[in-house]
């Protein structure tokens, strides 16, 4: 699987709608097998979806992003996982290890409800929490 991460001085980027940078990690089995750099240089939300799925990315892992550009990227069947911040290395080792969902790597004032609603919502169930 291919992990797409975007970065700013060397943590996950705080909006991804605007990101310039992109770490693109090969994980198999929780190991990693390779990394490449790479640039983010459209804007436009579907633009942007098909440069990362181009790049060959299976998950997304952001800070906030739009919900335009969170759908076009999940509509074209990337994971996206939201509202994290850290460290990159942090974060992608929490990642292989399992651990992204600690509460250490949510972006803050996020609480863990829009990253809880977000996914029901993609799913068809509505906003409440039953």
């Amino acid at each position: 699987m291919k992990v797409a991460i975007p970065h700013w001085n060397g943590r996950v980027s705080p909006v991804f709608d605007v990101a310039g940078r992109l770490l693109l990690v090969d994980v198999d089995g929780g190991v990693e097998q390779g990394r490449q750099a790479a640039a983010l240089t459209a804007g436009d939300p579907l633009q942007r979806a098909r440069q990362v799925t181009g790049l060959g990315a299976d998950v997304l892992i952001c800070g906030a992003i739009s919900l335009p550009l969170e759908a076009a990227l999940a509509s074209a069947g990337l994971r996206v996982i939201p509202f994290t911040c850290g460290g990159v290395e942090e974060v992608l080792a929490a990642f292989m290890g399992g651990r992204l969902t600690d509460r250490a790597y949510l972006m803050p004032g996020c609480c863990g409800w829009r990253r809880r609603l977000r996914g029901r919502r993609r799913r068809g169930r509505p906003w409440s929490n039953a």
